[in-house]
């Protein structure tokens, strides 16, 4: 099984001096967002898209940065992030974690490349029906497969994947370093990510307008956020 492990925001990581390079190398495998400042939030309701800069959300509601690990169960999967390291800032991190996939079949993917031009995590926000596992109609998710296919093909989309509902998920929160364990489900929906897709863009508008042009599974309002993926000098 594989499972998302996303690091949530705080004053630490929200900050401009947030010690990436530290964390880097304690944690080679995670992508990094930047601050919210480099992001945006993006809404459609009534067919028409609005767009609201940083501040946009308090940062508890937001994510610093993602994983993704292959574990045989969520009890696996839980104590594999309670083993996060403290160089994590103060030793006071929030995870959580999320079975991978979505309903109705829609196929995850990871081309593995390295992005040429600038990265772009884009954050689709959960609703009632993501959270109840609510599969959408077989042809909007052919309509989803085939759009990740042409992005790939496009050279814009580098990955993606849903998630499941937090029933199937958990969080570890720390506290001076030590780690309480919390299983899902959790109450407050439109904090949390139902899928992700890591695109490149030479600017924020170009990205804004494959955001505007992908055929997300929800029918009408939906909510999107799109921010900066760190990219280290190595890669």
């Amino acid at each position: 099984m594989q499972f998302m492990v996303l690091r949530r925001s705080d004053q630490t990581t929200e900050a401009e001096d947030f010690p990436l390079p530290q964390l880097e190398q304690a944690l080679p495998d995670v992508k990094w967002l930047h601050p919210s400042a480099s992001g945006v939030r993006m809404q459609r309701a009534g067919g028409q898209w609005s767009v609201t800069e940083a501040p946009f959300a308090p940062a508890g509601e937001l994510v610093a940065g993602y994983t993704f690990i292959e574990a045989d169960s969520r009890e696996q999967a839980l104590a594999w992030a309670a083993g996060w390291p403290t160089a994590d800032g103060e030793g006071n991190a929030v995870l959580e974690v999320r079975e991978a996939g979505c309903p109705g079949g829609c196929v995850g993917f990871d081309t593995g490349a390295a992005p040429a031009t600038n990265a772009y995590a884009v954050l689709l926000r959960s609703d009632d029906a993501t959270e109840a596992d609510l599969e959408p109609p077989p042809a909007v998710i052919d309509t989803m497969n085939r759009a990740n296919q042409a992005g790939v093909i496009a050279g814009i989309a580098l990955a993606g994947e849903g998630l499941k509902s937090t029933a199937r998920g958990g969080r570890v929160k720390f506290s001076g370093g030590k780690p309480a364990i919390i299983d899902g489900p959790f109450a407050e929906v439109k904090e949390l990510i139902a899928g992700y897709w890591l695109i490149q863009a030479d600017t924020l508008e170009q990205a804004m307008a494959w955001v505007r042009s992908y055929p997300f599974p929800h029918p009408d309002a939906l909510t999107v956020e799109l921010r900066t993926v760190h990219v280290p000098a190595s890669a």
